[in-house]
């Protein structure tokens, strides 16, 4: 399975200084990221999620240690999931971006008008 994570803190911050004035958030996203590239899995981070590829147990879990980790930079954590769930499938996470830009390559024909 895949499974994309955005998780973020609110509320009132920690007195260690974690919390920026210009309202960034980028401390507590590294412990979750951190956290999800210690395990081991195959992941991915862009601009707005982590995807992580692995069993339900395996994710889950990092995606709990992750959310734990981001809840000591506030009172409140926001969590944001989205799973693709293809039994007996495995490296997926790179996968699908290839048979993408193979479909992308042999494309000679317009899209459809809408």
């Amino acid at each position: 399975m895949l499974v994309s994570f955005s998780v973020a803190p609110s509320g009132t911050g920690s007195d260690d200084g974690s919390v920026h004035n210009d309202g960034s958030v980028r401390d507590a996203v590294a412990a979750a990221v951190r956290i999800v590239r210690e395990s081991g899995l195959p992941n991915h981070t862009d601009a707005m999620f982590t995807t992580i590829e692995g069993d339900w147990d395996s994710v889950f879990d990092v995606i709990k240690r992750a959310t734990e980790a981001v809840g000591a930079y506030g009172s409140r954590v926001s969590l944001v999931l989205k799973a693709d769930i293809r039994p007996g499938w495995s490296g997926e996470l790179t996968a699908k971006l290839e048979r993408l830009e193979a479909a992308l390559e042999g494309q000679e024909r317009p899209a459809p008008q809408i």
